[in-house]
């Protein structure tokens, strides 16, 4: 959808909104965004993105779905906003007519740390499905994999905690082989390990045909193109659907 069209939509019926919450962060890891691209979030900003939420769960009449993530759901290095896949999923839950708001809460250079420390100021409005999508960038730090279990773990408690009818839906991610072989093994199984220990829907692997895939990635290699994004969406479609419907 355009930028115009989600505009439109926006002051005609509050339907799709998208927040995208900027920070400034000093990360050198691939999945960061680099200096020039991010802004320092003031007190007041801060502040404005919470009214904001709390104006979409007062005035809004449509259940909401949370993304929950790093640049991969920021929609980082992409001209538009509308291209990532937060919003390719509002395009399809409009076309389809159910009535879901989509809420971009993707933080360029996320890690599952960072993401434990901010989700309760995020869970101040109302969630009906959570998409989770964290982890990339502790696997490229070489984060120990106990810390990164507990942090997700947490991020899933305190959603479970503020509402236990809200939906999870945990996004499953990948390393590259220059990781080292047991390394990236163990990663990959915490995310199925904790979707079937907490009973979460499972997107086994947010990047399928798209990581890897050199026309389908941005000049770093990393991150999805336009394109790219529309086969992330389409992998989050697949176990969305049957949550929403």
């Amino acid at each position: 959808m355009k930028s115009k069209q989600m505009v439109s939509n926006l002051y005609s019926g509050n339907r799709q909104i998208s927040l995208k919450f900027c920070y400034f962060l000093v990360f050198s890891l691939l999945l960061s965004c680099g200096e020039n691209n991010v802004k320092k979030v003031t007190s007041t900003q801060k502040e404005t993105v919470e009214n904001s939420s709390d104006t979409i769960q007062e005035s809004g009449t449509t259940k909401t779905i949370l993304c929950f993530g790093d640049s991969l759901t920021a929609g980082y290095g992409l001209d538009d906003i509308d291209d990532a896949y937060p919003a390719i999923l509002q395009s399809r839950l409009d076309s389809l007519g159910l009535q879901y708001t989509v809420i971009n809460s993707g933080l360029s250079g996320e890690t599952t740390a960072g993401g434990r420390s901010r989700i309760g100021w995020v869970l101040n409005q109302k969630v009906d499905v959570f998409i989770l999508e964290l982890g990339a960038n502790d696997g490229l730090r070489g984060v120990p994999l106990t810390e990164t279990r507990e942090n997700l773990q947490a991020i899933i408690d305190a959603v479970r905690s503020k509402n236990p009818e809200t939906k999870i839906i945990l996004a499953g991610m990948q390393l590259p082989p220059n990781m080292g072989p047991e390394y990236i093994t163990e990663f990959r199984a915490i995310f199925p390990e904790l979707a079937q220990k907490n009973k979460l829907e499972l997107i086994p692997f947010l990047l399928k045909d798209v990581g890897g895939i050199a026309a389908l990635n941005q000049a770093d290699g990393i991150h999805p193109t336009a394109e790219g994004q529309k086969i992330l969406a389409k992998n989050v479609w697949a176990v969305l659907e049957k949550v929403v419907k």
